[in-house]
């Protein structure tokens, strides 16, 4: 029974796979922006979380609610300006969401929001559920203000879900072109000691997760967005030389050199994660990307 689905973010990585996905659904996809005279495929209702701004007509159109706004983690430096509006962004965009739910008729059946595993910190070889105790770095306090936001979405009687995101691949942005891009030039090299994890899921699974939890009212509170098998950077460098046929030529690029290119950004990519899929597994959710060699191959075509 397709709806209406209102998307904030929509134009970034996910929220322009999502759409796509959701139309071919037989779903009607509206996005939420800044400027909505922007030529876009979709319908678009303009916003302006700084001053408050929200077309009421979007609130009404929806029927469900997807939230993927927020600045980028990886695209600056972390100056002092950057980190609040890293947090801001996300943050006041939902707390805007949720005044004009509570002030504005609708018919809103359900709220589904994007977090990150970057909730857990840097959790070693130690394998995190939905259940684990989080860190209290930078990236963790975003997403604990962040979840804490998505949860005011309760008192209005909305279901609510959150997705704790891991590395989203897809070719057309995020962490994946980064990492090929080395590796492309035959100067790829894992980061660090290489033996952290990374905890990955394909942009279609994504997508296809956030649409099951459109569909299926079993899901509700918080979701690890992962793939079954996570993999040490060092497995994921190796794997991605060889689908691009690429030898791996250089030592490991030295964590102190990381920070003093990335500064406490490197924390992002240094960071161990491993992360459990069960508990989305249990919903009877199937990955269509279940192993990282298999969602490589679907991005660079084996030769």
């Amino acid at each position: 029974m397709p709806g209406k689905i209102l998307i904030t973010g929509g134009s970034g990585l996910i929220g322009m796979r999502l759409s796509e996905m959701l139309i071919d659904l037989g779903y009607e996809v509206a996005h939420l922006s800044r400027n909505p005279n922007k030529v876009s495929s979709y319908k678009t209702f303009k916003w302006d979380v700084d001053s408050g701004y929200i077309d009421d007509n979007a609130i009404s159109y929806a029927d469900y609610i997807i939230n993927l706004a927020g600045a980028s983690v990886a695209d600056e430096k972390w100056t002092e300006e950057r980190k609040k509006e890293i947090k801001n962004s996300r943050v006041d965009s939902i707390k805007l969401l949720h005044k004009c739910l509570d002030s504005t008729q609708n018919h809103v059946k359900g709220f589904i929001s994007a977090s990150a595993i970057g909730i857990y910190g840097d959790s070693g070889d130690r394998l995190v559920s939905e259940e684990s105790t989080y860190a209290d770095d930078f990236l963790a306090e975003v997403c604990k203000a962040w979840e804490e936001a998505a949860w005011q979405m309760r008192d209005l009687h909305l279901r609510t879900v959150i997705f704790r995101m891991g590395i989203v691949l897809s070719k057309k942005g995020g962490a994946l072109p980064q990492m090929a891009k080395p590796v492309k030039l035959m100067a790829g090299a894992p980061l660090g000691s290489g033996k952290q994890y990374m905890s990955w899921i394909h942009i279609d699974d994504a997508c296809r997760l956030f649409i099951k939890a459109i569909e299926d009212t079993q899901y509700e509170g918080v979701y690890n967005a992962v793939a079954p098998h996570p993999v040490t950077n060092e497995e994921f460098t190796k794997e991605l030389a060889e689908i691009m046929h690429k030898p791996l030529v250089l030592p490991n690029v030295p964590a102190f050199a990381l920070n003093l290119m990335m500064g406490e950004m490197s924390e992002v990519v240094l960071a161990s994660q491993r992360v459990s899929a069960n508990k989305v597994l249990q919903t009877g959710f199937t990955f269509e990307f279940n192993y990282l060699e298999e969602a490589l191959e679907s991005f660079y075509d084996p030769i």
